[in-house]
């Protein structure tokens, strides 16, 4: 048995179907994974995010931690801002992908449920020496409302106060309204938020959410989301091996100022302009669905690549992947799937974005 979040009894009321996660039972759907996308991409629905691991950081010395430890810099944040990171290690791959959040009393991070162990470990150790304190809270669970009226849904069923907050936050700010801490933030690709509220509070906001119309979603929803919103996912697209740079979020590393000493900083300069592969979208135009590991090939390069991520897409009805290949100019592509080679498009993520098509062909000049 894994650890349980405080709304797993609501859960097995609802006849979730569960399974581990990062150490953690968690829903995989609550009936039907596909109504479950649908009711994000078209209204408004929630997941319970609360495996995801709360870390508070603070002192004279938070901002200089957060400065070495993320390759993004965390100085640009205005208190109530939010940026996505990754955080390096010596050799510039990924220990874990963050999102920091810079607040009155210092900074918030919110790091991934299988990662959370050694990333913890990790920022101690990396604060040793320096006047600031690093603050697991166990206390907070964290909650994503995501959809076209998600917003509008939250804020009716979290009372006025939080209606304001939620009606006056921008794409990526944070802000409290009594014990919550709401952002506007997520992982599917649509308008939203992100709930962070005390852990014995949970069960009775997930039931106001409920009540306000809010479709309850499991993990097998947020997947397809995140792919077609063309989100990375740890542990696929990267890890401690893989650079942001070979993952495709070299718009995550801030090279400005340049006597900013960031751990991997050397490794990933050293790594500037000498890669030979990239990242790119495929969209399936033959029959089968693309899967994490499957072979890839473009023309005009010996080498193969790989899928990193795979999904049949609801929104569009065809398969689309996240791959790692070969630094060539094409267009299309072939995959191996179950011995056959089949022809993919190759793209421009995000594939989905606020429930419409934005992906564009590459070498279509759009």
């Amino acid at each position: 048995m894994g650890s349980r979040t405080p709304l797993y009894a609501g859960y097995e009321l609802l006849g979730a179907k569960i399974v581990p996660f990062g150490g953690w039972d968690m829903p995989l759907h609550y009936g039907s994974q596909l109504e479950e996308h649908h009711a994000v991409r078209r209204d408004a629905g929630m997941f319970d995010v609360s495996h995801m691991q709360v870390v508070d950081i603070g002192g004279p010395a938070a901002e200089a931690l957060l400065r070495t430890v993320l390759a993004n810099d965390v100085a640009r944040l205005a208190v109530g801002g939010a940026l996505y990171s990754c955080m390096c290690n010596e050799r510039g791959g990924v220990i874990d992908d963050v999102i920091a959040y810079r607040t009155p009393d210092g900074y918030r991070v919110v790091v991934n449920a299988a990662t959370a162990e050694k990333d913890l470990a990790w920022l101690q150790s990396q604060a040793e020496g320096r006047d600031v304190s690093v603050a697991e809270r166990a206390d907070l669970a964290m909650l994503a409302v995501q959809g076209p009226q998600a917003r509008t849904k939250a804020a009716a069923a979290l009372g006025q106060a939080a209606a304001e907050v939620i009606g006056a936050l921008s794409p990526f700010e944070a802000r409290t309204s009594g014990p919550l801490f709401i952002a506007r933030t997520g992982y599917t690709g649509e308008d939203g938020v992100e709930i962070m509220l005390p852990a014995d509070d949970a069960p009775r906001i997930w039931e106001a959410l409920l009540a306000a119309g809010v479709q309850p979603a499991g993990l097998g929803a947020r997947d397809t989301l995140r792919l077609e919103a063309g989100l990375s996912l740890y542990g696929n697209e990267m890890d401690e091996d893989i650079t942001p740079l070979q993952a495709g979020l070299a718009w995550t590393v801030a090279w400005e100022p340049a006597d900013r000493e960031f751990v991997g900083r050397a490794a990933l300069a050293a790594q500037r302009g000498t890669l030979t592969t990239r990242s790119a979208g495929l969209v399936l135009t033959g029959r089968g669905v693309m899967r994490s590991g499957q072979p890839v090939r473009v023309l005009g390069s010996q080498d193969l690549g790989v899928i990193t991520s795979g999904t049949f897409s609801p929104t569009l009805g065809a398969s689309i992947a996240l791959a790692r290949i070969p630094d060539v100019p094409a267009a299309t592509a072939d995959v191996e799937i179950r011995g056959r080679w089949v022809p993919a498009d190759m793209v421009r993520p995000p594939f989905v974005r606020h429930g419409q098509r934005r992906y564009t062909t590459e070498g279509a000049g759009s």
